[in-house]
């Protein structure tokens, strides 16, 4: 059994207490990877409710991620500069300190980094949720690209923290809720993001050597699920559906499911519920 004395030095204490917990648990683990604009904490509810399921969880950070997001708003400077290589081995890094093959699932870029790993062979089975496109995933339609505008629009913003205003939050996750629940998740999930892997996404199809790729082929990619969300406007279901035919053509089990009247704060917002048992489902299949 892997014992963890002391913080890994690619997770943070609270990480690497999980990991020893998970290890110590004998159970099955789920690891839960957020994307762009949210923190770890951002899966609280997921971790309770696959816990209850009978699974261990971690919620894998990013790179230099705050514990809160209080100091993440304090401290906006501390995600600047991350690659989707760099956020990628970080939470390979993590998976590789578990004692067996995790189930996988990740929310936005969280979603690519699923497939990404998936794609390593390091995932026992993979949810990916609205995941950010990857290079051969070529639809690319106005919502993403408006979504992505509080980045996009200045070329310096590749290598700054940049936070959303409440208007772009609205728009880009907070489209299908009211306005009175569209504040609150502002206040309380969303922080600043790395510009980095906005840009990284942009360019995949024009970069060969691109780090937003993804091995779909490889035979111990294992079992995936992709879940749209049908208002979603930062990964509409045009980007979903062509990973998803990316993605089958693996030997191993993949599916997509779209869920209706929900977007890109799926996994946050009062309609969660719906989301991780469609996650859970699929995990209690294969894991």
């Amino acid at each position: 059994m892997t014992t963890v004395d002391t913080p890994l030095p690619s997770a943070t204490e609270n990480e690497a207490a999980q990991i020893q917990r998970a290890n110590d648990s004998g159970r099955p683990v789920v690891v839960f990877v957020h994307g762009l604009w949210l923190l770890p904490s951002s899966w609280d509810r997921w971790s309770e409710l696959f816990e209850e399921a009978g699974y261990a969880t971690v919620t894998a950070g990013w790179p230099d991620d705050p514990a809160t997001v209080a100091e993440a708003k304090e401290h906006p400077e501390v995600f600047a500069g991350k690659s989707v290589g760099d956020i990628a081995d970080y939470v390979d890094g993590i998976v590789g300190q578990l004692d067996a093959k995790p189930a996988v699932v990740g929310h936005s870029f969280g979603g690519l980094m699923t497939q990404i790993l998936a794609g390593r062979g390091v995932a026992a089975a993979s949810v990916a949720i609205s995941p950010a496109p990857f290079r051969g995933v070529l639809p690319l339609p106005i919502s993403a690209l408006r979504s992505s505008s509080a980045v996009l629009s200045n070329p310096r913003n590749r290598h700054r923290a940049v936070p959303l205003t409440y208007d772009q939050f609205r728009y880009a996750f907070a489209n299908a809720v009211e306005e009175d629940e569209a504040k609150r998740l502002y206040d309380e999930y969303s922080v600043a993001g790395a510009g980095e892997p906005i840009f990284q996404a942009a360019a995949a199809n024009l970069n060969p050597w691109t780090e937003v790729k993804v091995d779909a082929k490889n035979p111990e990619r294992g079992p995936l699920l992709i879940i749209s969300a049908d208002n979603d406007h930062t990964v509409p279901w045009a980007i979903a559906n062509a990973s998803y035919k990316k993605q089958r053509h693996n030997e191993g089990v993949t599916e997509i499911v779209k869920l209706e009247g929900r977007g890109h704060a799926l996994t946050i917002d009062a309609g969660w519920h719906e989301v991780a048992d469609t996650a859970l489902e699929f995990v209690r299949r294969f894991v």
